[in-house]
C-alpha cells in the first residue's frame, strides 16, 4: 500500500475510533435508553468502518467498541442488564468484533454489483449480528438466571428476547441500513475508501 493511502486509512480508522469513543462516553449518542435496555446506534460506525476500509478495520474498530463497552459495564452501565450480563466479554466484545466483520465480508460480497444496496445490507447484517449474537448468548449463558435478571420465569426468557428483537433490533437494523449507505457513499467519493484488508 501506498504511503499516501497508508496514511489516509490511519486517519480514518483513527477518527471512527475516536467517534466509537464519543459514543460510549456522551449519553444519548451511542445508546438511547427505553426501559431496562437501550437501543444501540454504535454498529453504523462500526458498519461506516467495514464498508470503507474492509472487514479487519471494521472488526478493530467493533473490538474498541467491546471493550468499551465491557469497561462501562463495570463502571457506568447503559442499563441495568448490562451491569449484569455485559462484563462478560463472551456478551460484550466478542458480538462487536464480529459486526465489523460480518458487514465487511458481506459489503465485499455485493459491491461490485451495487454499491447502495450493499451498503445497506452489510449494515442491516451487521446490526442484526449485534443483536442475535448478544441476547443469543445472554439466552444460553444467563438462562438460568433469569429471574433475578430479567424478572421473568425461564420458560418465558425467550419470548421476552425475541420482543427485545423486535422493538430495538429491528430499529436499529432499520436505522443502519438508511444511515451507512449515504455515509460510506460520500466517504468513497472522496477517496476514503479501501476494502482490500
Amino acid at each position: 500500500m501506498k504511503p499516501k493511502k497508508r496514511l489516509r486509512r490511519m486517519v480514518v480508522l483513527t477518527l471512527l475510533a475516536a467517534i466509537i469513543v464519543i459514543q460510549n462516553v456522551v449519553p444519548f449518542l451511542g445508546y438511547i435508553p427505553i426501559g431496562p435496555l437501550s437501543i444501540t446506534v454504535i454498529p453504523v460506525t462500526v458498519a461506516v468502518a467495514a464498508v470503507i476500509l474492509g472487514p479487519r478495520a471494521g472488526a478493530l474498530i467493533g473490538g474498541i467498541w467491546g471493550v468499551i463497552d465491557w469497561i462501562r459495564a463495570f463502571c457506568w452501565p447503559t442499563s441495568p442488564l448490562a451491569a449484569l450480563v455485559m462484563v462478560n466479554p463472551l456478551v460484550s466484545v466478542l458480538p462487536r468484533i464480529l459486526v465489523g466483520v460480518v458487514a465487511g465480508l458481506v459489503f465485499r460480497r455485493f459491491r461490485n454489483q451495487h454499491r447502495q444496496l450493499g451498503a445497506a445490507i452489510a449494515a442491516g447484517c451487521g446490526s442484526l449480528t449485534n443483536t442475535v449474537l448478544v441476547l443469543g448468548l445472554i439466552y444460553l449463558l444467563y438462562r438460568g438466571h433469569a429471574h433475578a435478571l430479567y424478572g421473568v420465569a425461564v420458560h418465558a426468557l425467550l419470548p421476552y428476547l425475541l420482543t427485545v428483537v423486535a422493538t430495538n433490533g429491528i430499529p436499529e437494523m432499520v436505522l443502519a441500513m438508511v444511515v451507512v449507505p449515504p455515509i460510506t457513499w460520500a466517504l468513497a467519493r472522496r477517496g476514503f475508501e479501501n476494502g482490500s484488508d
